[in-house]
């Protein structure tokens, strides 16, 4: 009873990790990039003549947000994948990874 138990803890673990970097990811670029065509003024509807859809800041602030922490999730997996191609071992100390030679 505890391989099975062990197996499925395992098993939802792998399952997170790869709803959060394989579908977390673009949903997260996905979400930036509807932010930044409503902080551009912008929607994907047609107005008769004469409306103005007036552009918000707080669009293009969400929008950098999501973008950046796509491209730092990003660079982190790159970063992840030289080091241990170096001999190098990650550590997550806090929030900040470490890397440190084996």
């Amino acid at each position: 009873m505890d391989q099975l138990l062990a197996a499925l803890d395992g098993g939802w673990r792998v399952l997170l990790v790869g709803m959060l970097l394989g579908a977390g990811l673009p949903t997260m670029f996905a979400f930036g990039i509807r932010a930044l065509a409503w902080g551009a003024g912008g929607e994907a509807e047609v107005h008769a003549d004469g409306v103005v859809l007036k552009p918000h800041l707080a669009g293009r602030v969400i929008a950098y947000t999501m973008f950046t922490l796509v491209i730092l999730a990003v660079l982190l997996g790159i970063a992840y994948i030289v080091a241990h191609g170096l001999g190098w071992t990650v550590t997550f100390n806090g929030v900040v990874p470490v890397f440190t030679p084996k």
